[in-house]
């Protein structure tokens, strides 16, 4: 399997270079040159699967013969080394949880996997890597916790000051040794904006050997297919409607563009909602044909607060960028604050289930989607962040009901390490210069 960047297709390179260099030097996202097809068998009896036979089919034709089998299949079962149950909500509708990991947010999977791939890469490399990473929440923590004491990997996470919640900068900045934590005075957007430039500037490549851990390198986006796929297994093994639908809190498109991903493979999935807060580009988008981002506003759900989201331009792709085909497949909805609070408080009141305002959102999303189609099926919302990471905006009443993990307890009593940056590219090509 080749990668090539969507700015430029002459543009070709391997998995393992196109993990390492993150983005290509057009400043292009690497896309796969062709799309496997899982197998027929595989897709029609995923029940009969292992969970670790699924997954490994899944991504192998991506990697090819870069990583052997054995390692692969090693890297995997450290990635799901955590379950991702579908919870009944209410009628016919699910709760994928994908917070049983170890910070307690979906990007765990793909930020062990990719330490796994990076870590085989460099194994006989002395130079050491730099992994630079923004973040607008919960890829910081997991980056962090995947890639800690990882031989021959330094870690440098960027995150807008004050706008991600107190558990989230808690596990940002509490780990030691190759991490490090910039805490910048902008947005998410400024962040990201920061770390692309570190990307293009040849006299910083010169220095540090950069590589991302956002959702945009291959080896932190393609693997956030298993969790889709093993959905699709647990609602074949409960016996409950095939049709499904997919409602995604949806920030830098990561996510809902690797479960497009996988239908694009075969599996069968009826419809995705790509659900977001008040920064609606994608949603203005899908209605108007005009992508034109607006400033990013901070919302209660902080991890989504993206206004220019970078994988978007990989879901265009899988769709030829034909908007008429795009919306067949997939729906978008933007949804405030307020409407959030009030799912969070109406879900836990006629039901039992505590959202978090990331999943509140994908299930106003669902909701929506529902409401308008009318048909019965299997709607499944992703709840991608423990509850207890926003319990401080969480509504009053409901904060005394959060489970509070023993491991949460420990970390907010750790001294936070960051490094306070303007929002200015050259501040943060000084302070990297100097290691």
């Amino acid at each position: 399997m080749q990668y090539y960047s969507l700015n430029d297709n002459s543009h070709r390179v391997s998995f393992e270079q196109a993990v390492v260099a993150g983005l290509a030097p057009d400043k292009g996202l690497y896309f796969p040159d062709h799309i496997p097809e899982l197998e027929k068998d595989l897709v029609h009896y995923l029940e009969n699967y292992d969970d670790f036979d699924i997954t490994y089919r899944a991504i192998q034709p991506f990697v090819g013969k870069e990583i052997p089998a054995a390692t692969l299949q090693s890297i995997i079962h450290n990635t799901l080394c955590f379950p991702f149950p579908l919870r009944p909500v209410e009628k016919d509708v699910y709760a994928l949880e994908l917070f049983h990991g170890p910070t307690l947010a979906f990007k765990d999977v793909g930020a062990r996997f990719m330490a796994g791939c990076l870590g085989y890469f460099r194994r006989n490399d002395e130079r050491p890597v730099t992994v630079l990473v923004a973040t607008s929440g919960d890829t910081g923590g997991a980056v962090a916790a995947g890639f800690h004491h990882v031989p021959g990997v330094r870690v440098v996470i960027l995150y807008p000051s004050g706008k991600v919640s107190t558990l989230q900068e808690k596990q940002l900045t509490t780990l030691d040794g190759n991490i490090s934590a910039l805490e910048i005075q902008g947005t998410f957007d400024d962040c990201q904006r920061m770390v692309k430039t570190a990307f293009l500037d040849q006299e910083l490549q010169q220095r540090c050997l950069l590589t991302s851990a956002n959702s945009i390198n291959v080896a932190r986006w393609l693997p956030q297919m298993f969790y889709y796929l093993l959905a699709c297994k647990q609602v074949k093994v409960e016996g409950w409607n095939p049709e499904i639908v997919f409602s995604v809190p949806s920030g830098n498109f990561g996510n809902i563009c690797a479960g497009i991903m996988a239908t694009a493979m075969g599996l069968p999935v009826k419809h995705f909602v790509a659900s977001t807060n008040v920064n609606d580009t994608v949603p203005r988008f899908m209605s108007s044909g005009q992508y034109e981002p607006h400033p990013a506003t901070p919302t209660l759900s902080n991890a989504m607060d993206v206004a220019d989201p970078s994988n978007f331009v990989r879901i265009l792709q899988l769709f030829s960028n034909s908007l008429p085909s795009l919306q067949q497949q997939m729906s978008s909805y933007s949804f405030t604050d307020q409407q959030t609070l009030a799912a969070m408080e109406q879900v836990w009141k006629a039901h039992g289930y505590m959202l978090d305002p990331h999943g509140a959102v994908g299930y106003l999303g669902l909701q929506q989607y529902l409401q308008q189609q009318g048909q019965p099926v299997s709607g499944i919302f992703l709840e991608t962040a423990h509850p207890v990471k926003f319990a401080d905006t969480a509504p009053r009443e409901l904060q005394a009901a959060i489970e509070v993990p023993q491991r949460v307890k420990a970390l907010y009593a750790q001294p936070k390490h960051a490094v306070l940056l303007p929002n200015d590219y050259q501040a943060l090509k000084e302070w990297m210069m100097r290691f």
